[in-house]
């Protein structure tokens, strides 16, 4: 038996009687937050709450963690609601989203506020759909001012709720690439070509006898080079990795001759994974392929990897590759600007979608940056669904001069 002092010197709130009780109430703001937490993993957490004790508070954190999160990005969701709810049970009926950055606990020693999604949470329901109602009032009474869609095209991926994240799924799901076509050393016959084709010349001049007929003549194929690419899945590039994978899986299923690659610590192809035709199915099965997924990130390696292994096969007929990537490289960048020298040679045009890019402020001081730079043609940001529209305007341009300007431009710079 806890002495009930001690509880609750631990844990405020829980001395009478009322540990499942709260218990339950955090698993629920967990699943309000979008985390899987169900029946069976509450019951799990009491069970193994009466195994390993609450006397000690690291002791009661690391139980409910172990039995209520199975992934390593649901833990920063975790974390931050732990110091939260535990510091004060009530603050679920009375926490209003402007007054998170207020509440005392892990958050003000960090100095970061939790995020939207959690936020939202542990705003009460009565408030939520009355925010919710004054929101759509404001926007339909509105005018002259920008449209929802607009600006959640310009909203950040790390700063999107529950409800904005799912529809900016939707916007990224009618993306495209127009990648313009490359001319091929294939021929295909075509009545205004340049070239006769003799074979099928002589064919038909045996069918008739002999006697020549009109010249059948051929041309050369056009279609779209083959894209390529390498996503950073570590875990400060969790959020927008997420988002990356869907607009991945749209372009994947709208045009041929696309190949995905992750990597964290090791590199992972998962094209046929993103072939699926339903999104949800696709990134379950990504999910389960890659295993280091929210981990640290080896850049070199990965690129050494996939230069050994996968270069020769992929990166032909004028190969474009999309390197996703913040590049705060683990290995401090040893390395990685030969394989990134390696990489560029092999493919006709290499960009690199850098979300760090969004911050104005930005500076190339990371050795990891620092060494794949000068190997990128074009280097660009990419936090938002306008970047990512963006992206398709620069792809669509053949020679991409200005983007190769402004390259060179952030080059000299950054002191690249």
């Amino acid at each position: 038996m806890v002495d009930p002092a001690l509880l609750e010197r631990l844990l405020p709130g829980t001395a009478s009687g009322k540990l499942a009780e709260n218990v339950m109430h955090f698993a629920r703001l967990l699943r309000a937050a979008g985390l899987p937490v169900g029946p069976h993993k509450v019951l799990g957490a009491l069970e193994a709450l009466q195994t390993a004790g609450v006397e000690r508070r690291d002791d009661f954190y690391w139980t409910l963690a172990s039995v209520l999160i199975d992934r390593r990005e649901q833990f920063e969701i975790f974390d931050q609601a732990f110091h939260i709810f535990w510091r004060d049970p009530k603050l679920l009926e009375r926490a209003m989203s402007m007054m998170m950055p207020a509440v005392q606990g892990r958050m003000d020693e960090q100095g970061t506020p939790p995020p939207n999604r959690l936020a939202e949470a542990l705003m009460p329901k009565q408030q939520r759909d009355d925010t919710r109602a004054e929101e759509d009032e404001v926007v339909l009474d509105a005018s002259f001012t920008a449209s929802e869609r607009e600006v959640l095209q310009r909203a950040d991926f790390e700063t999107m709720t529950n409800a904005e994240l799912a529809e900016a799924k939707k916007i990224i799901s009618q993306l495209r690439l127009p990648i313009p076509e490359v001319r091929t050393r294939r021929l295909h016959p075509d009545p205004r070509g340049r070239r006769v084709d003799l074979r099928a010349t002589m064919r038909a001049s045996l069918r008739s006898g002999g006697e020549i007929l009109t010249l059948p003549r051929r041309a050369q194929t056009l279609e779209h080079p083959p894209l390529v690419v390498l996503c950073d899945v570590s875990g400060s590039m969790n959020r927008y990795s997420r988002m990356f994978l869907h607009f991945l899986h749209a372009i994947t299923n709208d045009r041929d001759r696309v190949h995905a690659f992750v990597f964290g610590t090791r590199l992972t192809n998962v094209t046929r994974q993103l072939r699926h035709r339903d999104v949800d199915v696709a990134m379950n099965a990504v999910a389960d392929t890659v295993a280091d997924w929210s981990g640290g990130t080896r850049i070199g390696a990965s690129i050494h990897d996939f230069n050994q292994r996968w270069s020769r096969r992929v990166l032909g007929q004028n190969a474009v590759i999309l390197l996703i990537s913040d590049g705060l490289d683990r290995d401090l960048g040893r390395e990685l600007s030969k394989e990134m020298d390696r990489l560029h040679k092999s493919c006709h045009r290499l960009l690199w979608l850098n979300p760090l890019l969004r911050y104005r402020d930005f500076e190339a001081r990371p050795a990891g940056i620092r060494a794949m730079l000068p190997h990128v043609d074009v280097f660009m940001s990419a936090h938002n669904i306008d970047s990512l529209i963006e992206l398709g305007k620069v792809l669509n341009q053949p020679s991409a001069r200005g983007a190769l300007a402004s390259t060179r431009a952030a080059r000299a710079s950054f002191g690249v």
